[in-house]
């Protein structure tokens, strides 16, 4: 592909990113070289990375479905990354042609993208800001017009807040969001587990925060606080593959199929 084509000027095609990792481990084409090299390189050190990585898009899908079918018309999707198949406003919008979505990301090869692809989409729009600026996010031009913040929004941090250290209060981001939203609106969560960690993934998450800039892994009593005056959805802070399972996938499971090694508590959806 002609890189041309679709990267954004201005970014350094020396660095790696989050965003671009990401896309290489689910297939995507929308990456550099050092992206692929870290990718390949992590996969190396904790082979089940990529399945985990696909489980959490995985359960970005059935959150989001989840909600829309619960009447859920408005999303606000956080350190939303690379757009591939099933992305939020394709899920939400197959239930609801009405429903809104905001994308929000730092990275300009995942805004650039994402604006590429809804152009000729009038209730989805792709914002660059950096989702822990909370007032610069939610003062944009875009979220304001795109989310009424007097009817119930879903605020999604999907697989983003293990890049947010303990300095910068990611329980506390969580908080300044739900704050601003109206009874019925609903937060949901995937996050990095440190319960039972071994040596693959505690080697991938060093070279994760060498190479990016900061990896935290967290355990259930860390992620928890995270949901702090919210209402749990059952059936609560559990794995990934536990959270609302496909009938397939729970077939699977049973007979020990596809499964990546456990990674300790990282999905939840809560009720504002």
């Amino acid at each position: 592909m002609d890189t041309q084509s679709w990267w954004a000027k201005g970014v350094d095609i020396g660095q790696p990113s989050s965003a671009r990792v990401y896309d290489v481990h689910l297939g995507g084409s929308h990456n550099f070289q050092v992206d692929r090299d870290l990718a390949e390189k992590a996969a190396q050190m904790m082979p089940t990375l990529p399945a985990v990585l696909r489980a959490n898009r995985s359960f970005l899908r059935r959150a989001v479905q989840h909600l829309a079918e619960r009447g859920v018309r408005q999303f606000l999707d956080l350190g939303s990354g690379i757009p591939t198949v099933g992305n939020v406003h394709e899920i939400a919008q197959r239930v609801d042609p009405d429903s809104r979505v905001v994308y929000v990301d730092r990275d300009l090869v995942a805004v650039a993208h994402s604006q590429a692809i809804l152009r000729d989409n009038d209730r989805a729009v792709a914002v660059r800001a950096d989702f822990r600026d909370v007032d610069e996010v939610l003062a944009t031009d875009e979220v304001r017009s795109m989310l009424d913040f007097d009817e119930p929004i879903a605020v999604l941090f999907f697989a983003v807040l293990h890049f947010v250290p303990d300095s910068d209060d990611p329980a506390g981001i969580v908080a300044r969001y739900t704050e601003q939203l109206c009874s019925g609106s609903y937060v949901a969560i995937s996050h990095a587990g440190s319960d039972g960690v071994d040596e693959p993934r505690k080697q991938a998450s060093e070279l994760y925060s060498e190479r990016i800039g900061g990896f935290f892994l967290r355990s259930h009593a860390e992620v928890a606080p995270m949901f702090a005056g919210l209402e749990l959805i059952e059936p609560g802070l559990v794995d990934l593959l536990d959270w609302h399972p496909d009938p397939g996938g729970a077939v699977a499971r049973r007979a020990g199929h596809h499964r990546p090694r456990r990674r300790g508590p990282q999905a939840l959806t809560a009720r504002v």
